[in-house]
């Protein structure tokens, strides 16, 4: 999360220099302005979302990332290009964008990206689920769960398995269950009851998929409550994830667990965008952060209760 406002060439940035300390480690710095190379452009920073992937990158779940410290954290982006480099056609200076950056490079666009006159921060939480709930609208009537539904990402996979012939059964904390109901999930968990622990489907259904938003949940609670080809996507997934996947592979398991690794396309951000300006897509706005506050924000997210998105403003 960096701003370009101001004068000169140094900009604000927020940034950490190793694996762990949480929002604490976060630390509030000048650096030079970058100039955009071949293929890249300079954004200047409006708004970004902050996902539970982004500090579990900071406490090391995933190896090799980021790829060098001190990092600039921060990948769901929306704000104006300021400048572009050799070879970028599809951009200008002035152009709204949303964009989602590479985890592991901090600024460093992996694709091209959607040029938008206005933009929710949806990003690739949501558009790597996205991809796995647009492919059960042709399946028969399918049983999903969803976890940590009232959160940033669950609360959109909630909507967009609704679009499809789904039958959804969703956990979230006691507060936030007519919030969920709201959003259309046909039953809802309480995650502290027993059944919601269990993650057992009040109506006895076995879930033909399940998206797993949440955290510490093991394959042995999710594996009895499968159907015969059910199957776990886990759209932040670390060791333990990684080595479950493995197994189910080597097993030939037919109930497999789905580590969420997919790259973010363009046409995905346009079909989100589009549903959001159809009305079929609405975003929950958590709590916003100005930058100074940055940390805040961040620890909001570890705290694990959000209903919605949480946003870091310039």
């Amino acid at each position: 999360m960096a701003s370009t406002a101001g004068t000169g060439r140094l900009m604000h940035a927020v940034q950490y220099s190793g694996y762990g300390g949480g929002a604490e480690a976060l630390k509030h710095v000048e650096v030079p302005v970058p100039t955009p190379k071949k293929d890249e452009i300079l954004l200047k920073f409006d708004a970004a979302a902050v996902n539970p992937f982004d500090w579990k990158i900071q406490k090391g779940v995933r190896p090799f990332y980021p790829r060098k410290f001190p990092h600039i954290p921060g990948t769901d982006v929306a704000g104006e290009v300021v400048e572009v480099g050799q070879g970028v056609k599809n951009f200008k200076a002035g152009d709204k964008v949303l964009i989602t950056l590479n985890h592991a490079l901090q600024g460093h666009l992996k694709s091209q990206r959607l040029k938008l006159q206005a933009c929710q921060l949806l990003g690739s939480q949501l558009t790597r689920p996205s991809q796995k709930l647009q492919g059960l609208s042709s399946m028969e009537r399918a049983n999903i769960l969803i976890t940590a539904a009232s959160g940033g990402v669950g609360h959109y996979a909630v909507q967009l398995a609704k679009l499809g012939n789904t039958h959804v059964t969703a956990t979230c904390g006691a507060r936030n269950i007519e919030f969920v109901k709201s959003l259309g999930a046909d039953e809802v968990l309480d995650y502290k009851t027993p059944d919601g622990a269990a993650l057992r489907s009040p109506s006895g259904k076995k879930y033909d998929a399940v998206i797993h938003c949440a955290t510490g949940i093991p394959w042995s609670t999710f594996e009895p409550n499968l159907s015969k080809n059910g199957k776990v996507i886990d759209i932040t997934p670390g060791p333990s994830a990684l080595l479950t996947f493995a197994i189910k592979k080597l097993t030939f398991s037919s109930k497999q667990l789905v580590p969420l690794l997919t790259t973010v396309k363009r046409e995905n951000l346009e079909n989100l965008v589009n549903l959001v300006k159809e009305g079929k897509l609405k975003t929950v706005i958590d709590s916003k952060y100005p930058l100074s506050k940055a940390e805040d924000a961040w620890a909001k997210s570890i705290d694990g209760h959000a209903t919605g998105k949480i946003i870091v403003e310039n």
